[in-house]
């Protein structure tokens, strides 16, 4: 049963994306830009009421009140596609800095750029990635909320921690509290798999980090609030959801922490 609802969701999924696209393209890119970003969470929220509804996985946002006003750096966890749009809806005017190679992308390249997205290569040094600090720098001023992922790539639920030292160093140049955030979607949507399985998770966003700390301050102290907070709510994921197959790596971590099942 697990196999036919996530085959049916995945189809549905990619479904919903051209049915929308085709829908409300004329109007998204006649809106003024934050007006049109409506039509993004749209999808997104759709796209989550349709995990629950036929894959059977839902979640829960803990912590909303710690998201501050205006700019600053949205810092969650990586495990699964579902990051990159699930919590859209709870970000005011977020901004994303991307492979440039995305926005060649016809159609999904022009949604993007229509969002000012901030795009790179990631091949280069020196002078682009001034400039790219640059863009970064503006968004922040207009009060928008710079997506990273710290670890830089998805990882399976209860990996070694991998955190990229570029965060510190955006964290230093941007001069914006950074916001903490841990989940544990991969249990549930694996990356590079079709399986959607059943179940509930909890997304956390943690108080967040203020500016002004030295950079390799601020790094050791992302690692140690989000690897504590992340090791307990993987406790309590896998506690409320034993039907759900472990990676490998979150065993191996579960047996690391003495956790009793």
């Amino acid at each position: 049963m697990t196999v036919l609802r996530s085959i049916l969701f995945n189809a549905i999924f990619y479904v919903n994306l051209i049915v929308q696209m085709i829908i409300f393209t004329p109007f998204y890119f006649l809106l003024p830009r934050k007006v049109a970003y409506g039509i993004p969470k749209f999808w997104a929220r759709s796209n989550n009421w349709l995990m629950g509804l036929i894959a059977g996985t839902t979640f829960e946002v803990e912590g909303a009140e710690n998201i501050p006003k205006g700019g600053y750096i949205f810092a969650p966890k990586h495990q699964s596609f579902w990051d990159v749009f699930g919590l859209l809806p709870w970000l005011d005017d977020p901004v994303y800095i991307l492979k440039r190679e995305l926005t060649w992308i016809p159609l999904f390249g022009w949604y993007v750029m229509k969002q000012k997205m901030i795009p790179v290569n990631r091949g280069a040094k020196g002078r682009v990635m001034l400039d790219v600090m640059r863009r970064a720098t503006e968004e922040m001023e207009a009060g928008r909320q710079l997506i990273i992922y710290p670890e830089g790539t998805r990882r399976a639920p209860g990996a070694a921690p991998d955190y990229k030292y570029g965060i510190a160093r955006i964290y230093r140049d941007l001069k914006v509290p950074v916001v903490p955030v841990v989940m544990h979607p991969g249990l549930f949507w694996p990356r590079r798999k079709f399986m959607r399985y059943p179940g509930h998770f909890k997304v956390q966003i943690l108080p967040p980090i203020q500016p002004g700390l030295d950079p390799d301050l601020f790094h050791q102290t992302l690692i140690d609030r989000m690897e504590a907070a992340s090791d307990q709510l993987l406790i309590e994921t896998v506690r409320n959801n034993p039907q759900v197959p472990l990676p490998p790596t979150a065993e191996n971590r579960l047996q690391e922490l003495g956790a009793e099942l």
